[in-house]
C-alpha cells in the first residue's frame, strides 16, 4: 500500500528513467508500482543480502527477464557501486528503519545517480507504532522498534549527502487488526525489531502470552 501511494507522488516527476535502483527490492515490494509508471525502463533490484535475489527469481548480474516489457537485473547491496552502475531513479520503500548508517547510504545514492537524478523513497515515521512502544514502556521491557527519524532530519542528511531541494512529505495511516496473533504476524514480515538495542536473548513462552493478553485488554480497553 505505501509503494503504491508512493508511486502516485512519481506524476509530476517528468524525468522518465532508463535506468532505476530499486533499493531492497524485495522486502520493499514496489516492482509492480514501478512497473506500471515506467513500462520501458531498467529496473535494477538491488537487495539486503545473497539470499533475495534467488527469492525474487534474479539469478545471474548479467542477465534479465522481461515482466511486461520491463527489464529486470539483480545486485546484492553489499557489492560495489561500479558493480551495480549509475541510474538515473533510486526508489526506496520501507526500508529505512534497517539502516544503521542513514548519512553514508544517501551520500552512496547521491554517487550512484547521474547529474538531475532522483530518489524517491518511504519510511517509518516517529509515531510509527506508538501504542506498542507504549505498552512497552508500561511494562519496563527494551522498546520493540528502532528509533524512527524525523522527516526534517531526514531533510537534513539529504542535503549533507549531496541531494538538493529535498521535499519531504507525512502522511498517517491507521491500521486495525482482527487479533493480537495477526498484529504480531505482520511485524514479523515488516522485519521485526532491527534496532541495535533490542532484546539480546530469546524470549519465552510465557513473555509471550503475556504481551499477547496485554495486546488483546489494550485493544478492548
Amino acid at each position: 500500500e505505501v509503494a503504491r501511494r508512493m508511486g502516485e507522488r512519481l506524476a509530476p516527476i517528468r524525468m522518465q528513467p532508463a535506468r532505476i535502483l530499486d533499493w531492497w527490492a524485495g522486502p520493499g515490494a514496489g516492482a509492480a508500482a514501478l512497473r506500471e509508471r515506467y513500462p520501458k525502463a531498467r529496473i535494477v533490484a538491488v537487495e539486503p543480502g545473497a539470499g533475495w535475489p534467488a527469492r525474487r527469481g534474479v539469478r545471474e548480474r548479467q542477465r534479465w527477464w522481461s515482466f511486461g516489457g520491463t527489464a529486470l537485473e539483480g545486485y546484492v547491496a553489499s557489492e560495489d557501486d561500479a558493480a551495480i552502475g549509475r541510474a538515473q531513479l533510486v526508489w526506496a520503500n520501507m526500508m529505512l528503519h534497517g539502516v544503521v548508517d542513514l548519512p553514508a547510504l544517501f551520500a552512496r545514492w547521491h554517487r550512484l545517480l547521474d547529474i538531475e537524478g532522483v530518489v524517491v523513497f518511504s519510511c517509518l515515521g516517529p509515531g510509527t507504532l506508538r501504542e506498542l512502544r507504549d505498552l512497552y514502556a508500561a511494562l519496563a521491557w527494551p522498546a520493540p522498534t528502532p528509533g524512527f527519524v524525523d522527516m526534517h532530519d531526514l531533510g537534513d542528511m539529504l542535503v549533507a549527502g549531496g541531494f538538493a531541494d529535498p521535499v519531504m512529505d507525512q502522511e498517517t495511516l491507521t491500521l486495525s487488526w482482527p487479533s493480537p496473533e495477526a498484529l504480531l504476524a505482520e511485524l514479523r514480515q515488516l522485519g521485526g525489531n532491527a534496532a541495535p538495542d533490542r532484546f539480546g536473548g530469546l524470549r519465552t513462552p510465557a513473555w509471550r502470552r503475556r504481551l499477547v493478553t496485554e495486546l488483546g485488554a489494550r485493544a478492548g480497553a
